[in-house]
C-alpha cells in the first residue's frame, strides 16, 4: 500500500508539472501629458516665453568717411528683415528700449554708438518704421503685430547723422529689444 501510495503522490505531482501554468493578465495605463505655452520663432530660432538672448538681427550703415552727414541702414536678419511667428490668439508686441549710448553724442539721433577705443566720440541714429524714414520708433516705442499665428516680416529702419570732429574707427551700440507676448 505504501508503494501503490508514493506511485500514486509522484503521479500526481507529475501530472500538476506537466498541467498547463496558471495565467493571469495584468492590465495599467501609460499616462501622457504635455503643457503648452506661449512662444515665438525669430529669425528662425524657437523661443518661449520668458526665454532671453534672441537675435533680433544688425543694423550696418557700412562704411562712411568721417565727414559724412546722413547714413541710412536697415535691420538685416538671417536673409532679410526680422520675421516673427508667435502662437496663435497671442497679440504679440514688439518694444525698442534704450541702447548703451542713448544721449550721448551732438547729432539729433535718440541711440549713439559709441567709438571702440576713443572714449566720448558718437555716432547718434535713429529707428524708423517706414522706409522713408519719417516715422520715428523713440526710445521705449513699440510695433503692435498681428496674431494671426502666422510669420510675420518687420522692416525697420535706420539712420546715422554726421557730425563735426568725428574720429575715424569702428562705433557700436545695442538696442534692447522686448517681443512682449
Amino acid at each position: 500500500m505504501r508503494k501503490q501510495l508514493a506511485v500514486s503522490i509522484a503521479a500526481a505531482t507529475l501530472g500538476l508539472a506537466l498541467a498547463a501554468p496558471a495565467r493571469a493578465d495584468i492590465t495599467g495605463s501609460i499616462d501622457a501629458t504635455i503643457t503648452l505655452e506661449a512662444g515665438c520663432i525669430i529669425n528662425g530660432q524657437t523661443l518661449s516665453d520668458g526665454a532671453g538672448a534672441a537675435d533680433f538681427g544688425t543694423i550696418d550703415f557700412g562704411t562712411q568717411n568721417t565727414l559724412f552727414s546722413e547714413a541710412d541702414g536697415e535691420l538685416i536678419s538671417g536673409g532679410g528683415a526680422l520675421r516673427i511667428q508667435c502662437s496663435p490668439g497671442i497679440v504679440p508686441t514688439l518694444s525698442f528700449e534704450a541702447g548703451e549710448n542713448d544721449g550721448s553724442g551732438a547729432g539729433p539721433g535718440a541711440h549713439a554708438m559709441a567709438h571702440a577705443s576713443s572714449p566720448g566720440h558718437y555716432v547718434t541714429y535713429n529707428l524708423y518704421s517706414d522706409a522713408g524714414r519719417s516715422l520715428v520708433i523713440p526710445v521705449g516705442g513699440s510695433l503692435t503685430l498681428a496674431a494671426t499665428g502666422t510669420e510675420q516680416q518687420i522692416d525697420i529702419y535706420a539712420r546715422a547723422f554726421g557730425e563735426p570732429g568725428l574720429v575715424t574707427g569702428a562705433y557700436s551700440d545695442t538696442v534692447t529689444v522686448v517681443l512682449e507676448l
